[in-house]
């Protein structure tokens, strides 16, 4: 334990080593450009393309340019949109509330429509993404005019146009798939969760845009975060006084719903696997029936049957076990939370345990044999090598499925929500007794409009899942001991 510990820390601190040893690289690397480079490199810091055109690589000089010029013009021009605008106006309107609508443009003299402060933070992001991309266009115009420089030192000629391509149609070829992957994800996941951390930094929500009948709103800090802990406003106080109960849920349903599904997959993987068992493939296509069906037509099926008026209690009804239906899920007011919370675990059981089962069935099948062998010369009882052998196997393997399933239980949505609907519900609150972070998140924003305040349970959700992947990762064996298996 003390060696894994040991090799854990020295991968924390060579991380970081490694880090600081490349800034400084890339800043020394950056100042030999400009030193060394010809007439076309320094130009190039000013003018992209310049070192190209220098090198005689006009088709990437005149590429490098266009791209100046094109995000320049974008810049001072400022195309809009619905009446709000890019470029560098998008920046000044970042500061947010803008006009209520009614005053006159000073250039055109027109009438402007109200403002949709939405749109003024997004547009001001998209353009500070511009910018960003902007540098990195321009350092990859020095980067090509310095190589050029390298090549004529060393006897060479500066690549072609064509012979670059060539070159990203073979040897760089990986670079071509993932760039698509990359632009796809900055657009569609990087730019949007920017967008939503944002709004926790400010007074957008609904019902008050509503009222004042306005698309209107402001910073105000970290005040969202302030009300959130101290319940300073009327929505504070609901936030403060549900959120502990519901992360303290969220956290225990998350333990329950990982570890009974994946203790509970590997004891029936060993039963299926055991040797001299009949009809395995039979048990198995049994199992897996849960994982072909949609999860949540399973799910809308589970409550139908528990209902009020469902099979189960009017069965328990008829049989003159229950005078009243039983409220299972928690669906009414009054019904029991506690019985609420022990049915979303124990159906969770029926739809988990199969996914475990089936990966856990291929990595048994794959423990050396030389281990089991040893222990029986060793004269170890089977329950004995299931402990030492079996189940430290299994874990080793697993690990990353098992941190990655807890924080997928943390973020579950479909079983919370279909079955209980977060209920039973209190009155005043939002949040019911069965509801998590993410449900709840879902009713402050979907439902209620509450956008800011579901931003700030966001970025809370992200924070504890985040910081629990990071520590329990790298402590683990599969981390500090990935080569190995002891």
């Amino acid at each position: 334990m003390a060696k894994a510990k040991q090799i854990g820390a020295n991968k924390k601190r060579n991380w970081f080593l490694r880090t600081w040893d490349n800034f400084v690289f890339k800043l020394e690397e950056f100042g030999k450009r400009f030193v060394d480079g010809s007439i076309g490199t320094k130009l190039s810091h000013f003018v992209f393309g310049a070192g190209n055109f220098y090198h005689k690589q006009y088709i990437k000089g005149a590429l490098f340019l266009l791209l100046q010029v094109g995000i320049i013009l974008f810049m001072v021009l400022c195309p809009s949109v619905n009446g709000e605008y890019y470029g560098y106006k998008a920046l000044v309107n970042l500061a947010l509330g803008g006009s209520k609508g009614g005053e006159f443009d000073k250039e055109t003299g027109e009438q402007l429509p109200p403002s949709d402060d939405k749109l003024r933070l997004l547009f001001g992001l998209v353009t500070i993404a511009v910018i960003v991309i902007f540098f990195i266009i321009w350092l990859a115009n020095i980067k090509s005019s310095y190589k050029a420089d390298l090549d004529v030192k060393q006897g060479k000629k500066p690549t072609t146009f064509i012979e670059d391509l060539k070159e990203l149609l073979d040897t760089r070829f990986h670079l071509l798939m993932l760039t698509p992957t990359l632009v796809a994800a900055l657009v569609f996941t990087l730019l949007p969760t920017i967008f939503m951390i944002c709004m926790a930094f400010t007074t957008y929500n609904d019902f008050d845009m509503t009222a004042e009948n306005t698309t209107l709103f402001y910073w105000n800090g970290v005040n969202n975060f302030v009300y959130m802990f101290t319940g300073q406003s009327q929505l504070g106080k609901e936030i403060s006084a549900r959120f502990f109960p519901v992360l303290g849920w969220t956290f225990l349903w998350a333990i329950f719903a990982t570890f009974t599904c994946y203790f509970g997959g590997i004891i029936l993987a060993i039963l299926i696997n055991k040797k001299g068992l009949m009809g395995k493939k039979i048990f198995r296509t049994a199992f897996v029936l849960t994982i072909a069906i949609p999860q949540f037509i399973s799910l809308l099926a589970v409550r139908n049957l528990f209902s009020s008026y469902g099979p189960v209690n009017t069965l328990l009804q008829n049989m003159g076990l229950i005078s009243e239906p039983i409220g299972f899920f928690g669906l009414n007011d009054n019904d029991n939370e506690i019985l609420a919370k022990v049915m979303v675990i124990v159906i969770n059981m029926w739809l988990g345990i199969p996914y475990t089962m089936l990966m856990t069935s291929g990595i048994l099948m794959n423990i050396p044999t030389d281990l089991y062998e040893a222990g029986q010369i060793d004269g170890a009882s089977k329950t004995k090598m299931f402990w030492k052998i079996t189940l430290p196997y299994v874990i080793f393997v697993t690990t990353p499925y098992l941190i990655g399933s807890f924080i997928g239980n943390i973020n579950s949505f479909n079983t919370i929500f279909l079955l209980t609907g977060g209920g039973p519900t209190y009155s005043g609150y939002k949040a019911g007794g069965t509801d998590l972070l993410v449900t709840w998140l879902y009713k402050l924003t979907i439902e209620n409009g509450e956008y800011n305040t579901g931003a700030v349970i966001g970025i809370m959700t992200f924070i504890i899942t985040a910081t629990i992947t990071l520590i329990t990762y790298t402590r683990s064996k599969a981390y500090n001991e990935e080569d190995t298996f002891q």
